[in-house]
């Protein structure tokens, strides 16, 4: 069932068996693994079923000015489908050694073992429509159409990705509306966690619309699953009974802050680009087929004492002819423009998450005029393009190749989440952002820079030049920008003292508090992480599904 809450007739209190705070990827793989089941579930989703510019102010916040700038307010959608409304549908798991401690990264290591996620990532394969890939050990067993170039195995490696087809907005609305144990309530945000006076459990979610409903949600389970940023925003938020919030006793929460910092790292130049270029070119790539990723090997990270990291080879065209330029003019301004805003939001979230220009304004009748002659007199040049294309060649000469690096980030306690002083529509105070690099990212990217970009010169007979930053020995900051993969807020950890969850992601110090997604990542990889947070949503519904089988507490129901 699915109701409005901004619409005012939803009881002020409502009665569930499990309420689950955020409709993302976590939060919607969770709500479907208890259809069927005599459980009652009521799933809560700030936004509406599409973006909505009020909703998504409630976002934003402030970055540090001693850390690297962040955008809070642009780099996550708030939504039904969460930001997975624009994701790029990479599924691939953490390896074993990302799941490892390892002596050189402080912090680091899982409570739980490849083996633990390992069925789950099975399962996680159904949810993401790509179960007809095999997971092999941690990795999928698919090979790629085109195959990869070999690389000395103590230096680089490829690893295989799947791109899924599903959003989870769009491809389980319908199953969820139509589950009669299942309530989703739309335009619901969460104000704060009612924590019974002993502070040991969540007797309540209190809740508000902007259009000032207010009301709460009692249940035997409460789970947050609202992002990297958000569950520790929530927790920090609820700290009417226990000072910082729960879950918050040795100051973690918000701790740890972490994305996937991404930058250009050089380029390749002369020899054959194109060998370079098209075992990784995705958009070649059509639906569900493996895709090859450039990854540092596991030698290598060991030998070198590296965090994880991969690199995408991006062909530079030299001079693009007059007529394929008139051309691809004449495509862009034949696209349709978004025109509602929903799909205005999306389009400018879509740009903002990928670091990219805002779209451009439509051409006037006098540039299509324009273009359609210079497509005329240039129709020599399209002709050309389509023989290089046939010969399975790009359609223009590649000038060079730029290598941009994306790492995994080391765990760092002062890399955090904060409560500003400003507030939002709902009055709840915004974050503020420090993210914050270590001396080990810094190694990372400088070593890796050249283990990738020797290596792929030498695979294609070019030459590697590294970005000025990158061997700067003056302070200069790494020209990195992050990729809106918010992990580690929450982090996992059996010792209250070292993380927020334990490994089933129950809050320490809370019999009923739980928390879903990337937030209790306590390392990253560089793996793209929806496909783990998916598998371990899974786990913990599986978690849930066994403690609702006890009987209920009555000091947790109680008012």
């Amino acid at each position: 069932m699915i109701v409005d809450y901004l619409e005012g007739s939803a009881a002020a209190e409502l009665d569930a068996d499990i309420c689950i705070v955020g409709a993302g990827a976590a939060g919607i793989a969770m709500a479907r693994s208890f259809i069927g089941t005599p459980l009652r579930v009521c799933l809560l989703e700030s936004g509406g079923l599409a973006g909505e510019r009020s909703s998504q102010a409630l976002y934003e916040g402030h970055s540090s000015d001693d850390g690297l700038p962040f955008d809070p307010g642009t780099s996550r959608m708030r939504a039904f489908g969460g930001s997975c409304n624009l994701w790029g549908g990479g599924c691939i798991p953490l390896s074993a050694l990302d799941l490892c401690p390892r002596e050189w990264v402080a912090h680091s290591g899982w409570p739980i073992a490849a083996t633990d996620l390992e069925p789950y990532y099975r399962r996680a394969r159904d949810i993401c429509r790509i179960q007809a890939h095999p997971i092999d050990g941690l990795g999928f067993g698919s090979m790629p159409a085109r195959a990869p170039i070999s690389f000395d195995a103590g230096t680089l490696t490829n690893q295989i990705f799947i791109r899924a087809p599903v959003l989870f907005g769009r491809d389980y609305l319908d199953e969820l509306a139509h589950e009669p144990n299942v309530t989703v309530l739309l335009h619901a945000n969460l104000l704060e966690l009612d924590i019974a006076p002993g502070g040991d459990a969540v007797r309540g979610a209190r809740i508000g619309s902007l259009g000032g409903h207010r009301g709460v949600v009692r249940a035997r389970h409460y789970v947050l699953a609202c992002g990297g940023i958000e569950n520790a925003r929530l927790l920090l938020l609820s700290d009417a009974v226990v000072p910082g919030g729960p879950g918050n006793a040795h100051d973690l929460v918000g701790r740890y802050f972490m994305d996937h910092p991404s930058g250009k790292l050089g380029t390749v130049a002369c020899g054959a680009l194109d060998r370079l270029v098209r075992p990784y070119d995705r958009e070649r790539a059509r639906g569900t087929v493996p895709i090859p990723e450039i990854c540092l090997s596991e030698q290598a990270q060991r030998t070198h004492r590296l965090l994880s990291g991969r690199v995408h080879p991006f062909a530079v065209e030299g001079p693009v002819p007059r007529g394929l330029r008139a051309l691809r003019g004449l495509r862009k301004a034949m696209r349709p423009v978004a025109g509602d805003e929903a799909s205005r939001l999306e389009s400018d979230l879509f740009a903002a998450t990928r670091n990219e220009a805002l779209p451009e304004a439509r051409a006037d009748a006098g540039s299509w005029a324009r273009l359609a002659m210079q497509l005329g007199l240039g129709m020599g040049d399209v002709a050309w393009a389509l023989v290089r294309k046939k010969a399975d060649k790009p359609a223009v000469r590649s000038s060079h190749v730029d290598l941009v690096g994306y790492f995994e980030q080391a765990p760092n306690p002062h890399s955090r989440v904060t409560l500003g002083q400003d507030r939002d529509a709902l009055g709840q105070r915004k974050v503020c952002i420090d993210w914050r690099l270590t001396a080990l990212d810094r190694h990372t990217y400088r070593t890796a820079a050249h283990l990738f970009g020797d290596e792929l010169a030498r695979a294609c007979g070019g030459r590697f030049q590294p970005e000025p930053w990158v061997d700067a020995d003056d302070g200069t900051p790494p020209r990195v920008q992050g990729t809106a993969h918010h992990l580690g807020t929450t982090r996992m950890a059996d010792d209250p003292r070292h993380g927020v969850v334990d490994r089933h992601c129950r809050v320490h110090g809370m019999d009923n508090l739980h928390i879903a997604g990337s937030s209790v990542f306590p390392t990253g990889g560089w793996a793209f992480p929806t496909f783990t947070i998916v598998a371990l949503s899974l786990r913990l519904a599986d978690r849930l599904q066994a403690l609702c089988a006890q009987p209920a507490v009555a000091a947790v129901l109680s008012v």
